[in-house]
């Protein structure tokens, strides 16, 4: 029989695309970062979070300003911050990759292929636990009443904890959707982040399409856009690939999607991710302008698009936002379209390590200086 650790069990009972949890902690690092690149409150940022993570951990930011983009990375070695040139090296985004399948969706949309309210059994013939009615809109904003993670994914994630996601594949999803799936809430009430929700609407779109995850992103999105670095397979990018680290700073597992590869499989480098950014400036952009707006208010400060998250700040501006986190990897990315502004961030920080929320507040706090 295996044995597992009472940790690694807890981190499988609530394994997110984007969550944070306990792990050890690690000596504060001397800062030796100086740069022409960032100015003395940036650099004193970075350190501020970046201190308490392990060796081997790499940073890899874009300040965008409109035209001007800066690109600086950071690497810890012997308990140092270094500066790292790393911007076109890759790593996985995560739940990045939900903005993605929601600008897939968009497309679908703006095609007239399908309408945002529509439910997915007028496209597919799953037969739906229970004739269940799924809209397409609610899956990519968190309204579906769809739980985070379907209620058979647990075994296989116990049995590899390293890589859950990896053995959940379309025989397992399809057994849940017909059998077992169940509503948490009335759909469209509130908004609660679901990976199985975001995960579905790519899966749907693919049986749509008769395409893969990987066919359509690259078709419709890489491409388009020149994003030469960015893909779903890992071995199209292992020369540029940035190692993944567990919570204690030790090489992990890359982790595989399975059949929810829309939730969170992509892997890119910040270069083509600021080539992703900037076209959300261009109101040409019919399908990224449709992932823009608000489809559902949480409350006064939050809102919700296609993908994105719409933070509401004092200043009366909107960031659109969204993080990840895998086991090895955490992320986030948020832009101010009106005044063509954002930060990009990705990292080799686990989602596992107790303080990974500091790469969301990196973010932020970086947001407030440009």
């Amino acid at each position: 029989m295996l044995k597992f650790k009472f940790k690694q069990i807890l981190l499988i009972v609530f394994v997110l695309l984007c969550f944070s949890c306990g792990s050890e902690q690690v000596a504060e690092a001397q800062n030796e970062l100086t740069s022409s690149i960032l100015g003395e409150e940036e650099i004193a940022l970075l350190y501020k979070y970046l201190k308490a993570f392990p060796d081997e951990t790499q940073v890899s930011l874009a300040l965008i300003d409109q035209d001007n983009v800066r690109y600086y990375g950071v690497r810890r070695t012997d308990g140092k911050l270094q500066a790292e040139e790393n911007s076109e090296r890759v790593f996985e985004i995560g739940s990045i990759s939900k903005v993605f399948t929601a600008t897939l969706l968009a497309h679908f949309v703006v095609s007239e292929k399908i309408k945002l309210e529509d439910t997915l059994d007028q496209y597919i013939d799953i037969p739906f636990h229970e004739d269940a009615k799924i809209t397409f809109v609610s899956l990519a904003n968190h309204t579906s009443g769809l739980p985070r993670m379907p209620s058979n994914f647990m075994t296989g994630a116990l049995l590899n904890p390293s890589n859950p996601y990896k053995n959940y594949d379309e025989e397992k999803l399809n057994k849940y959707l017909t059998e077992k799936l169940k509503f948490e809430y009335t759909p469209g009430t509130k908004s609660e982040y679901s990976n199985l929700g975001a995960g579905l609407l790519g899966h749907v779109l693919c049986k749509i399409s008769g395409k893969t995850y990987q066919q359509l992103v690259s078709e419709l999105i890489f491409e388009k856009y020149n994003m030469q670095s960015t893909t779903t397979q890992r071995a199209d990018v292992t020369d540029l690939l940035v190692a993944g680290r567990n919570e204690k700073g030790s090489a992990t597992s890359n982790w595989d999607l399975g059949s929810l590869i829309g939730a969170g499989g992509i892997y890119s480098s910040v270069k083509d991710l600021v080539l992703f950014a900037q076209a959300q400036f261009d109101s040409t952009q019919v399908e990224l302008a449709l992932t823009q707006k608000s489809t559902f208010k949480s409350n006064s400060n939050t809102e919700v698009g296609l993908g994105w998250h719409i933070l509401n700040q004092q200043s009366g501006e909107a960031w659109h936002w969204h993080n990840g986190g895998t086991g090895g990897y955490r992320s986030s990315m948020a832009l101010n379209i009106s005044k063509r502004k954002g930060v990009i961030i990705l990292s080799n920080v686990s989602a596992f390590h107790k303080q990974a929320d500091e790469i969301d507040q990196l973010c932020f706090a970086m947001m407030k200086t440009l």
